[in-house]
Order: C-alpha cells, then sequence, then structure tokens
C-alpha cells in the first residue's frame, strides 16, 4: 500500500466570529495595539483548555475558554481580559480543547495511530513524512498497520510551542506526494505555502475522511493542557480523535498539519493547523 497523505486528532469549539478575505481590523483597536494585547496575554495567562487569536473580523483578541476552565483559573482568566479592555473579548465554548491519538487507520505507534501529514524528501532525496509533534513525541517506531513492521522511525519532535515532527522512512515502501482523498483516488501534491484568511481549504484525516471549510483566522494559539502551540491556522473545518497530524492543502500546495480543536464532524466546530512552511525550514526538507 502506498503511504499518502493521511491524518490523527486534538480538536474544535464553536467559532466565535467570521471572518472573509479582505477583512480588516476594526477601527476601535489599531493591528498593532492588538499585538501589543496579544503580548500582554501571552506574557500574563498559560491557562489549559484556552485558545485566543487576533480576529481581524472583530478587530479584538478573542479569548476563548472550554468547559473545563472554572474556579479560579476562569477567575484570573477573567481578570486579564479584563484588564485589556476594549481590546479583548472573552468567549466560551462547550466543548473541550484537546489532542487524541485514537486506534484505526492510520500511521500505527504502540499506543494508536496518528495520520501522516505529508510526504517530504531532504536534499539527498531520502525519504521522510511530517505529522504533528503531539503524536511524534509519543512514539519513536511507526507502522503501515496496527501491529505491523515498522516503517519508520521519529527523527525530531517539537511540541508544545509548536506541533510538528518529522519521522524517517526505514523501510522501503511507496511513499508518494500525494493526499488521500477517500475516494479512491488520491491529490497530487506538488509545493506548499502559507495560507490566507478566507482561503477555501481541504482536510484529509484517518478518521473522518475527507472535509472542507475556509481559514478564519491566522496566528492562533492554544493550550489543550500541556503548554501553549502557537502561530496556529484556525478554520472551520471539523475534524476528530484519529485525525491529528494529517493534510490541510488547497489544490495540488500542502498548507498545515491537523493540530486539534474542539467539536465533531457531526456537529461541526473549529480545528486548528500547524503551518507546513515551518517544519519545511526548520528540517530543510521540501514536498516530494
Amino acid at each position: 500500500m502506498a503511504i499518502t497523505a493521511l491524518v490523527s486528532t486534538a480538536f474544535t469549539f464553536q467559532h466565535a466570529e467570521a471572518a472573509g478575505t479582505g477583512a480588516r481590523v476594526a477601527d476601535q483597536s489599531t493591528l498593532a495595539e492588538l499585538k501589543d494585547a496579544r503580548a500582554e496575554f501571552d506574557r500574563r495567562s498559560s491557562t489549559p483548555g484556552t485558545s485566543w487569536v487576533i480576529s481581524p473580523a472583530a478587530g479584538k483578541l478573542v479569548v476563548t475558554a472550554d468547559r473545563t476552565v472554572r474556579g479560579a483559573e476562569l477567575r484570573e482568566l477573567k481578570a486579564v481580559v479584563e484588564d485589556l479592555g476594549d481590546k479583548a473579548r472573552l468567549t466560551y465554548t462547550k466543548g473541550e480543547f484537546k489532542r487524541h491519538i485514537a486506534g484505526g487507520d492510520g500511521v500505527y505507534d504502540a499506543s494508536g495511530y496518528c495520520s501522516l501529514g505529508f510526504n517530504v524528501v531532504d536534499q539527498d532525496g531520502n525519504p521522510y513524512f511530517l505529522t504533528a509533534g503531539h503524536c511524534t513525541n509519543e512514539s519513536a517506531d511507526w507502522s503501515e498497520t496496527e501491529g505491523g513492521p515498522p516503517i519508520g522511525t521519529t527523527a525530531d519532535s517539537s511540541y508544545p510551542g509548536d506541533d510538528y515532527g518529522i519521522v524517517e522512512y526505514t523501510a522501503d515502501v511507496p511513499h508518494p506526494s500525494a493526499v488521500n482523498l477517500y475516494n479512491g483516488t488520491t491529490r497530487p501534491i506538488s509545493d506548499a505555502a502559507d495560507p490566507y484568511i478566507g482561503q477555501y481549504v481541504h482536510r484529509s484525516g484517518a478518521t473522518t475522511g475527507l472535509h472542507d471549510g475556509q481559514v478564519t483566522n491566522l496566528d492562533a494559539a492554544v493550550d489543550y493542557g500541556d503548554g501553549p502551540v502557537y502561530g496556529l491556522i484556525e478554520t472551520d473545518v471539523c475534524a476528530e480523535p484519529g485525525d491529528s497530524g494529517g493534510s490541510l492543502f488547497a489544490g495540488e500546495t500542502a498548507l498545515g498539519l491537523t493540530s486539534g480543536g474542539t467539536g465533531d464532524c457531526a456537529s461541526g466546530g473549529t480545528t486548528y493547523f500547524q503551518p507546513v512552511t515551518e517544519p519545511l525550514a526548520v528540517y530543510g526538507v521540501s514536498i516530494g
């Protein structure tokens, strides 16, 4: 079986603000002021179960707390947001920000599976694949099937802070530069880029298959409980446990690796992605 770009999870909440292409920061706060507010929030708050992002549509730093944030933690979070005045807004979700490694059809480790994001090569043509860092943190060896022989070994992992890892192929298996569309076909992937707000995108996942949606914000941060992850792509594409590490793409262009969020593909939600351009640059590899 050819190892195309599949996926595993960490996930979603009810989206607070819609954003489209060309959305502008509202007049009540300049972008510079919002960046200052973001920096102040980063410095003062590290609460598991929260996400935060500068929303151009809202013209504010939008902070979201999930159902696990209560008591003293919630009071402290409210105080930080209130101190930022009209530059910030606190919202709530009934869901829970989390990452998951679930059993199923993907790239397997000893405890479950994550999905392959994108196949890449180094300058000498040696093959690797990218997936989520919260997956590679948990495992050294990866198999194509549950309990099967190893096909790759984790070479490096970055999580939290970032959410990416790289696995070196150690078995002679096909590894095309393609994404599984879950309809019997694959989509060739030829390059990589950074997304833009309002961009129409697809996500491929081992649990839920292929889903689409839009990029709603950039440079988001989420704390799943292991420490903040920064610089994420926020989307309204659904995902579920078993989808983490998988492919976010537009056409033949790689955009990101599934990180996490809250929600599911029955009710919808918000999913966050690690931009793929960062690990490509860090590891000196390219799509291929």
